[in-house]
């Protein structure tokens, strides 16, 4: 195996590559990155959960294939400077690597002992643009729950139709649904359940650009594909929550407000709120105005926000983590948030266009006044 190559391109993919090695695997192959020299140069990082496999052009005069050790081979790809690398590994696998003025001998292993990545049969498949996808993903992740109990909420629903693309994350406290209309038309309708920690990994490979992004829907597994790069994961098997019938519609309090204002108002009372001090935001809301209030032992905060409308006295309280959460990533400026009741979850929407998200967040119960 024998190839050339920028340094920086080769860095830039084992860093993708690296983010699925496992860090201790009872399987030492595992600990490494694949390098197959072909045609390109391709290089694979693996957890046998999740996989990343990512190609790069390379000037290739002798093919092979080798696993050597991530941390150690993004460490030295790291300090090189930035010139061509030179690679070379004989058959005892003895790799040379040399950049500039700096060389390294080092030993790689054997590329039969890594598991091959599954294939992924191409039952359906979307594509949209990246920008979309990550904004997704990254609007909608916050709720993604952490619990293993039910382990199908431990990742974010997709479901395909005529609609287009909705993703829907939930942990039993909130609620995140996100929704886009798909340029290209799909024949059929389809779901599947992706988990966070694969999506996370999706959410930085995309970059902010109108270049495709194709999702395949495989018997056991999904492809990401996104430029150079695929991410293969496990799809998550259960019954996900039916979330339709979650959501509270028809809500007679509603009231609309600046998100970023709303966010400020609890940024600065939630500075007494720490781990070891938990309290609930007290939230009356009035005509006109929002009074925001909690109390610890450090003593008590208050602020007001104003927003439209009349609140009708209504008093709620909030996590406050959990409200931040999804003020931060509601993408508009201006917010619709709607109440049943007090004791009901609290419904957050755009105030103005097409209702392309919803977040939900869960009241917590408030010690009498």
């Amino acid at each position: 195996m024998k190839f050339s190559c920028e340094k920086i391109l080769l860095q830039s993919a084992a860093s993708v590559a690296s983010r699925t090695v496992s860090s201790k695997s009872s399987i030492p192959a595992l600990e490494g990155l694949l390098l197959q020299a072909e045609a390109r140069l391709t290089i694979s990082g693996y957890n046998m959960q999740t996989g990343i496999r990512t190609t790069l052009d390379a000037d290739i005069t002798e093919t092979g294939e080798l696993v050597l050790p991530s941390r150690l081979f993004g460490e030295i790809l790291r300090r090189l400077p930035d010139d061509v690398v030179t690679f070379s590994c004989d058959k005892n696998l003895n790799v040379k690597l040399s950049c500039g003025d700096a060389a390294y001998d080092i030993m790689a292993l054997s590329a039969d002992d890594y598991p091959e990545l599954p294939e992924v049969e191409d039952q359906y498949s979307i594509s949209l643009p990246q920008r979309t996808l990550r904004s997704m993903i990254a609007d909608t992740s916050f709720a993604v729950s952490t619990d293993e109990v039910r382990p199908i909420h431990t990742g974010s629903l997709f479901e395909i139709g005529e609609e287009g693309l909705t993703v829907v994350s939930v942990d039993g406290f909130r609620l995140a649904l996100r929704k886009e209309a798909l340029e290209e038309p799909v024949s059929g309708a389809f779901r599947f359940v992706a988990p966070g920690s694969a999506l996370n990994e999706v959410e930085k490979i995309c970059e902010d650009t109108d270049d495709a992004a194709v999702v395949t829907l495989g018997n056991r597994h999904l492809l990401f594909e996104v430029g150079d790069t695929q991410l293969i994961c496990r799809r998550l098997e259960g019954e996900f929550l039916a979330y339709r019938n979650a959501i509270p519609r028809n809500n007679t309090i509603q009231v609309e407000c600046a998100g970023r204002a709303l966010l400020t108002s609890i940024d600065r009372v939630s500075l007494i709120i720490s781990e070891k001090l938990k309290s609930p935001l007290r939230c009356v809301f009035g005509d006109g105005v929002v009074d925001i209030t909690t109390k610890t032992a450090i003593g008590d905060a208050a602020d007001q926000c104003p927003i439209e409308g009349d609140g009708q006295g209504l008093e709620i309280g909030f996590n406050n983590k959990y409200l931040k959460d999804a003020l931060k990533a509601a993408p508009a400026e201006r917010l619709r948030l709607e109440f049943p009741s007090g004791v009901a979850p609290c419904v957050i929407l755009p105030a103005e266009g097409e209702e392309n998200f919803i977040y939900m967040v869960l009241p917590v119960r408030l010690k009498a006044s």
